[in-house]
């Protein structure tokens, strides 16, 4: 048998498999840290523009997830609101029954009922300036002011789309599904016809110094709030019957209803949008996750084979010493 040196095969074939069982450890050791089966673009360039486009979608679901969170907190919040309306304008009601339904009452103690009465309208004032992260939570009510007609909400319709809040639902943004919210038109709901007390009294008033509102027709109705100088009605003003307070809480009532159904319909939203959301998070981890168990058995294996590629390197290269030693 031969012995050369000049080409010593053995380690050159060693050698490719040391390296090729190299960077497959590798590899195995990527996926196992990334938790990715696809690491690098070369791998899978088809698989990973998918990925790319579902996880894009995952993004926008999450933020019009986002937005529906945001608009149910509006509607939670302006509910509340409502509900403090609704408490103001019972306990409006039961000062107007004490003082003028009993007859026990001293003119001091009246006295003492309006000036609670006038503190409540300011209250109600306030109460319509609520803001949500800076976004007004009520509209102006409808009318004019000085001879100048102003485009506003109306209570039970005509609402300005100055006045709708759009929330958007789906991954497509505006062009998508939205659900419409409506900046309650508070102020309209309990500004109350005294002639004709019914829900289509409310419109057109024009705010006077003496807070009372009179509009087209020369008709006169009750705002139950102070004007925008502070100034109120009392308890004792003509035709300021129950049934306007009747009425008022009855229109705040429709206003509650019409903020649930918009409460109803995001909470639909964001159910949806999760469902929606965990679904393309599970594809993608069907695409793009690494099978732990399968890539662990390779790890293992290809940390044998590098080994035992890196021990017939060392034994190839072994030859060449045979061979010096037969030249001593």
């Amino acid at each position: 048998m031969s012995l050369t040196i000049s080409n010593n095969s053995a380690v050159a074939s060693a050698s490719y498999y040391l390296d090729k069982n190299q960077k497959a450890l590798q590899m195995s050791i990527k996926r196992l840290a990334s938790g990715k089966r696809i690491v690098s673009p070369n791998e899978d360039p088809g698989t990973l523009a998918v990925t790319m486009k579902l996880n894009a979608a995952v993004n926008r679901l999450t933020g019009a997830r986002n937005n529906v969170q945001n608009g149910i907190s509006f509607v939670e919040v302006q509910d509340g609101v409502l509900e403090t309306a609704g408490r103001i304008v019972g306990r409006m009601a039961e000062l107007k029954g004490m003082a003028s339904q009993d007859p026990m009452k001293s003119s001091q103690d009246v006295e003492s009922y309006n000036n609670e009465f006038r503190d409540l309208q300011k209250q109600l004032r306030d109460v319509a300036k609520t803001t949500f992260n800076g976004v007004s939570l009520f509209a102006d009510y409808a009318g004019s002011k000085d001879n100048v007609t102003t485009t506003k909400a109306k209570f039970k319709g005509d609402e300005s789309a100055d006045n709708i809040i759009e929330i958007f639902t789906s991954s497509q943004g505006s062009d998508g599904s939205k659900i419409s919210l409506y900046r309650s038109a508070l102020l309209s709901a309990i500004t109350i016809s005294g002639g004709s007390v019914s829900s289509t009294s409310i419109a057109n008033a024009n705010e006077s110094a003496s807070g009372v509102k009179t509009y087209g027709g020369g008709g006169r109705s009750y705002g139950l709030f102070a004007a925008e100088d502070g100034t109120t009605i009392s308890l004792g003003q003509s035709n300021l019957s129950m049934a306007v307070f009747e009425q008022a809480l009855s229109n705040i009532a429709y206003l509650r209803a019409q903020t649930g159904g918009g409460m109803s319909r995001l909470t639909f939203a964001a159910d949806s949008i999760s469902s929606m959301e965990t679904n393309l998070r599970a594809a993608i981890g069907r695409i793009e996750d690494v099978d732990i168990a399968t890539e662990s058995a390779n790890l293992a294996k290809y940390s044998i084979l590098t080994q035992a590629s890196a021990a017939m390197v060392a034994q190839a290269n072994s030859t060449g010493d045979v061979a010096l030693m037969l030249l001593r």
